[in-house]
């Protein structure tokens, strides 16, 4: 009998011992558990609180480095019958990116005729190279060209230096100002006499998202001969753009062209609204 409670107690300590075992051994695992829990929340309380929309953006400009986009305009309006007309209109904006370098082209092409004779044929292009010093502030190199076949000018060039800033970095506004100085060059039409001389250019580019698919865009330019004032320059670029998929847009545009001092038997100002289609990809 004795040896029976020997074996008894015997076993009652081993199941004893182990079930303590197990216990210890839960024990254990709970505290690891919360020294885990505690060290997740100082990596959380460590890790930054301020990512606001600004520092968004600039994740997302970031992102945007080595890009090529595109955008293109086209416009076409034409009539038969009493009156045979033809109104073409073509923008086109090229821009690639990389580093802090920013390559940009425009293209702003019309023409329009009436039974045949035209009425307008006149192409505006500009390449615009910038070099980012900070995400706001950029130096810029300008070169362009115009040909208008109704301005009384053969043509007109002009290229130079300058700087740009973007004065309004937000999610639904935009406004970049810029400022060149430049050497330019017009040759008039009456006995093709070229004029050389020094000017300034001042631009500013707006753009308010209105809604997620509506944007307005105010582009207003200023070129003036350093030397005289009163012979100046106004290009002026009035949008409402509606958005209908990821590429394809449908837009409204005004555009003033305005020459203070024109040539003899030309017009101040060249107005043009057009409606077109665009893309942009």
């Amino acid at each position: 009998m004795k040896k029976y409670l020997l074996l008894l107690l015997t076993l009652s300590s081993l199941v004893f011992a182990k079930n303590l075992s197990i216990e210890q051994q839960i024990a254990e695992a709970k505290a690891k558990i919360a020294a885990l829990q505690v060290n997740v929340t100082q990596l959380e309380s460590s890790l930054p609180k301020n990512l606001d929309k600004e520092n968004l953006a600039k994740l997302a400009a970031q992102e945007k480095k080595n890009t090529f986009v595109t955008h293109t305009e086209f416009g076409l309006i034409t009539t038969s019958g009493n009156t045979d007309t033809t109104n073409y209109n073509l923008d086109l904006n090229v821009k690639k990116s990389w580093d802090k370098h920013v390559f940009g082209l425009t293209f702003d092409a019309q023409y329009a005729d009436d039974n045949g004779i035209e009425t307008k044929n006149k192409f505006l292009t500009e390449i615009n190279y910038d070099y980012e010093l900070t995400d706001r502030f950029s130096f810029n190199y300008l070169v362009g060209y115009k040909d208008d076949k109704f301005s009384g000018y053969n043509y007109q060039a002009y290229t130079g230096p300058g700087v740009k800033y973007k004065a309004i970095k937000e999610e639904k506004h935009n406004l970049s100002l810029e400022g060149n100085i430049l050497y330019s060059q017009d040759e008039l039409e009456l006995a093709s006499k070229t004029s050389n001389y020094g000017a300034f250019r001042a631009k500013a580019i707006y753009e308010w998202q209105i809604l997620e698919s509506l944007k307005f865009a105010q582009d207003l330019s200023y070129r003036t001969k350093i030397e005289d004032s009163n012979n100046y320059f106004v290009y002026s670029k009035t949008a409402l753009i509606s958005k209908v998929s990821d590429i394809f847009s449908f837009g409204i545009n005004y555009k003033i062209d305005y020459v203070n001092a024109p040539p003899a038997s030309t017009q101040h100002s060249d107005k043009t609204l057009t409606i077109n289609l665009i893309a942009d990809y």
